[in-house]
């Protein structure tokens, strides 16, 4: 494959640094009175023991729900899923239908520019396979330590026909700690941002994506998931075949007045809409095959 360079780019962001977490400590109990009178002790009434008991109840009902919403939705409290669950997430790339993983149709209501609601129909689906053909050396090399189990991917269009996406989750053979190394690489050395990491797209031929090629990529987003392990990925480009000079990555081509060319046509909202869903449907398909039997 020949020696790549991972090292940061110029100009890439520079590790984050936390602050130290706050230790919250709890004052000593003062005494009211300092004599040894005892207090004489109040009837218990059951109406507030069952209140409390209630509210004890509905709070927890509420943190395990907040919980599974962050999970489902990416939220940053998304954590890694147990050893038996990370294996069944694996097997997911064969053990789920293909309409699944990849809707027909995805609807992307408020993920347009401006919040217009996208509709995406999918028009081709690869065969799965390994990685070393489908992604650029440099981004395989990246994603080398988690390696690479199976990939999957599909390519979709807009309404208009006017643009085209492909979306591909590479299922690796890590376990949960390294898919967190993974994500803080990505994260700290800005590795989904680099250009040279961009991920390739499919064409299929007799389709509106048969143009879409490595010079076609117009915008992108990578995303290593920690709460099962997969990497998830999405390019878009124009679907009339026009190449691209200065491809951005979704987070700057969907920002507010940008004025490149991905930005302008909205192809930075079509990655990022399609590989949002896409995400959500894989997490929520993971947790039905990890939950048990009722």
């Amino acid at each position: 494959m020949g020696a790549v360079d991972l090292g940061p780019q110029p100009g890439a962001p520079r590790p984050a640094h936390f602050a130290a977490p706050r230790h919250w400590g709890v004052p000593p109990e003062t005494p009211a009175e300092t004599t040894t009178r005892l207090r004489p002790v109040r009837t218990r009434r059951p109406a507030r023991v069952v209140g409390a008991a209630a509210c004890l109840v509905l709070g927890l009902g509420l943190i395990g729900g907040a919980a599974t919403g962050s999970w489902l939705t990416g939220g940053s409290d998304a954590e890694a899923a147990s050893p038996t669950g990370y294996a069944e997430a694996r097997g997911l790339w064969h053990s789920v239908p293909v309409d699944k993983l990849f809707p027909p149709t995805i609807e992307g209501d408020g993920a347009g520019p401006g919040g217009a609601d996208r509709v995406w129909t999918r028009v081709a689906v690869a065969p799965d396979s390994g990685c070393a053909k489908a992604l650029d050396p440099l981004l395989l090399k990246a994603l080398e330590p988690a390696g690479c189990l199976r990939l999957l991917r599909a390519t979709y269009t807009d309404a208009t026909s006017s643009s085209v996406t492909t979306v591909g989750m590479v299922f690796t053979e890590a376990d949960a700690p390294a898919m967190r190394t993974l994500r803080a690489r990505f994260t700290n050395e800005g590795l989904a941002d680099r250009t040279d990491l961009m991920p390739r797209t499919y064409p299929a031929e007799g389709t509106v994506a048969a143009g879409f090629g490595d010079r076609q990529r117009a915008s992108w987003t990578v995303r290593v998931l920690t709460d099962v392990p997969v990497v998830v990925y999405a390019v878009s480009g124009f679907a009339d075949g026009r190449t691209v000079a200065d491809p951005q990555p979704v987070g700057r081509a969907t920002v507010a007045g940008a004025t490149n060319a991905p930005a302008q046509a909205g192809l930075g909202h079509e990655a990022k809409g399609i590989a949002d869903r896409v995400e959500r449907g894989l997490r929520k398909t993971a947790l039905q095959a990890t939950e048990p039997p009722a």
